[in-house]
């Protein structure tokens, strides 16, 4: 599958994927920021931005797919970042294939198995009338009926463009509610990960916890846990923070 993705800068390549509901916007300023020492592209993961759409969905095949964008940009080894699902794709890759990647930094996620705490936005997406809305206001009031943090009804509603019939979205909604289960579950690891890897976890956040600490000891090799005053959203909420955090991590490599 050919990724969407887009490129900044110069020098040793980082790769960063988003997480569930994203897209490389998301990470656009970040990318912006960190390019001012590495050549860093930011991807669409399938089913998510401009990438293709696929009914079919596991970390083996989002891993895949990075296999196949860094080949396509004669990549021999690099830094890659995940955020979120993008985490747990990043991970998958490192596992899969490890000769690939320096380091690996994974905000906010573990390798573990997730509560479906997403039901209640595929319920507002995919209800939400694209055909009799004329604007974002509109679309943004009707989601307000079921999501009310504005924050989150803004972080979906960049997903809405305008088609030939009005609007439509740019993620594939239907295809993630279909294999929500595989989104929400563990990695699946046959053997230790022994690539060098950056644990960051948002204080506000409960994405990693003591008991996910245990399990990220016994996957991982060579790791580090550090903490960002911030919720999910650390790029967005922490930006300095993180990008100062991953920038010391990864040029004490080189």
């Amino acid at each position: 599958m050919k990724l969407n993705y887009k490129v900044f800068g110069e020098g040793p390549p980082v790769v960063i994927l988003h997480g569930l509901f994203g897209m490389l916007d998301n990470w656009q300023s970040f990318a912006k920021k960190l390019a001012r020492q590495h050549r860093v592209y930011i991807v669409d993961q399938r089913n998510h931005g401009r990438s293709p759409h696929s009914d079919t969905f596991s970390y083996s095949l989002l891993a895949n797919d990075l296999k196949i964008f860094v080949d396509s940009h004669n990549i021999t080894k690099a830094d890659f970042i995940g955020h979120s699902m993008g985490g747990k794709s990043v991970m998958q890759f490192a596992h899969d294939f490890p000769e690939l990647c320096k380091t690996i930094s994974i905000i906010d996620i573990a390798p573990a198995d997730y509560s479906p705490g997403h039901l209640s936005i595929f319920d507002a997406v995919l209800n939400l009338p694209l055909s009799d809305i004329s604007n974002r206001k509109e679309a943004d009031a009707i989601l307000s009926n079921t999501i009310n943090d504005w924050g989150v009804r803004q972080f979906l509603l960049k997903n809405l463009t305008r088609s030939s019939e009005g609007f439509a979205w740019k993620a594939n909604f239907n295809s993630l509610y279909d294999n929500y289960s595989e989104i929400i579950k563990a990695n699946e690891f046959d053997k230790e990960i022994s690539v060098p890897t950056l644990f960051v976890r948002g204080t506000k956040s409960n994405y990693i916890t003591k008991e996910h600490e245990e399990l990220i000891a016994e996957m991982f090799n060579e790791f580090r846990i550090v903490e960002i005053i911030a919720g999910h959203w650390i790029h967005a909420e922490a930006q300095e923070e993180l990008l100062s955090t991953i920038n010391n991590y990864i040029n004490a490599r080189y």
